[in-house]
């Protein structure tokens, strides 16, 4: 689409309609310094968007399925850490949570966020002073996990993604929300032979007295918060998506805690229970869209596929299991999707015998619907690649859904309690 003559009118009040100010419109638009003045010269102009730009404003969603509607009353408000594309917040605001702050530094995650949520996501949650975070019932934060899982190196706090646990705990201790929850990968119980795990429930419980290497750098307030005893009772578990209805062997451990310095003298150990498993077995062929609705580019080459039998008969003659996995309609679930699946899709491949056919990624849509994201949630404001990375550091929707409702459950009996 070429642009028009009026192209500053439409810049204008395209923006307006999707609710932003120049600046969170120039950030979805991948605009990096003096991005808002940029916006500000097209709207008043001065000067015109490039071709691929225009191109890029013309393809921005305006309708944002999970926009919170202001006027609507709301329960309980929350805030969104490494919010990724939202897969935590959507079960909250279900439960008429109103989301008050997010927070979110990939520029790509912020483009979806921002497509389905109607805002972009602050920032380097680093670099925003808590004074700048409104007050808040409960905490949300799936935060970084590469430092502890098994396809990173494992460094734990001494990679500066695993210090992202202190802002979680800078924030605790300076904002005292009633409730929150975390979530990472199942590694991080046995990092560092349970030191790691260990060092952050003292914490959340407040019997820490972590000393901190020369390696690990964070702020001053972050270092003054950590001279806080936050004191929330805790409890956590490590849930597994196919448990849960969702054919994934995804397991991720839940912190979920209460403030006892609010709820003084309740019993949580008795009004907080984790969410039973699903009876039904799951499917995989439930998550996947019919054959004629995917496209052929999905079906991986020749070259991938000759390399990806290679290096499994390689890995075969050595004595492991490494290598491609492939699933059908009929297998109970996949393995884990990965963050990595773009490059070449070896953990989770589909069978595509009964088509002749070499075997096939997953499209898009068919991740989301692994991790159990509703249908209207927009999947196509970034890149295949990039969506891909964005479910696969995602959530599994079906248990973010059950641990909110028994979180908000307890809240609820809580405040009853105290009264």
């Amino acid at each position: 689409m070429t642009t028009p003559k009026n192209y500053s009118t439409f810049v204008k009040d395209k923006r307006l309609r999707m609710g932003l100010c120049q600046k969170n419109f120039a950030i979805i638009l991948g605009l990096k310094e003096n991005g808002e003045r940029t916006v500000r010269g097209w709207e008043n102009n001065e000067h015109k968007p490039t071709k691929s730009k225009w191109n890029d404003i013309v393809n921005l969603h305006e309708t944002s399925p999970y926009k919170f509607n202001l006027g609507k009353k709301h329960k309980f408000t929350f805030i969104d850490l490494f919010a990724g594309i939202g897969g935590i917040r959507i079960p909250f605001q279900e439960l008429k949570g109103k989301c008050v702050f997010t927070s979110e530094w990939d520029k790509f995650a912020q483009k979806t966020y921002a497509a389905n949520f109607g805002e972009v996501p602050h920032g380097d949650i680093t670099e925003i002073p808590t004074s700048e975070i409104p007050d808040h019932d409960i905490l949300l934060g799936g935060f970084p996990c590469q430092a502890f899982s098994q396809a990173g190196l494992k460094k734990g706090f001494s990679d500066t993604r695993g210090t992202m646990f202190f802002e979680i705990q800078r924030i605790l201790a300076n904002k005292r929300p009633k409730a929150f929850l975390l979530e990472n990968v199942k590694q991080l119980v046995g990092h560092d032979k349970g030191k790691t795990f260990k060092a952050i429930t003292s914490i959340l419980e407040g019997t820490n007295t972590l000393e901190l290497g020369d390696d690990i750098q964070l702020s001053d307030e972050t270092l003054d918060a950590l001279g806080k005893k936050l004191n929330y009772w805790i409890s956590y578990k490590v849930l597994r998506a196919a448990d849960h209805g969702l054919p994934q062997n995804r397991q991720r451990i839940y912190i979920v805690g209460f403030d006892k310095n609010h709820y003084k003298n309740i019993d949580f150990d008795s009004i907080f229970t984790w969410p039973e498993n699903n009876i039904n077995q799951t499917k995989v062929g439930d998550i996947l869209l019919h054959d004629d609705h995917v496209n052929e580019k999905y079906t991986i080459s020749e070259k991938l596929w000759a390399g990806h039998q290679r290096r499994k008969q390689e890995h075969k003659n050595k004595g492991n299991g490494f290598g491609y996995s492939l699933f059908n309609s009929d297998s109970e679930y996949t393995n884990t999707i990965s963050a990595r699946y773009y490059k070449d899709g070896s953990e989770i491949l589909i069978d595509q015998k009964h088509l002749n056919k070499r075997p096939r990624k997953l499209i898009p849509r068919e991740c989301a619907n692994l991790q159990g994201f509703p249908q209207d949630f927009i999947i196509d404001a970034v890149s295949d690649g990039q969506i891909y990375k964005q479910f696969g550091n995602s959530v599994a929707m079906s248990v973010i859904r059950k641990i909110a409702d028994q979180l908000i459950k307890t809240m609820d009996t809580a405040n009853t309690l105290l009264k």
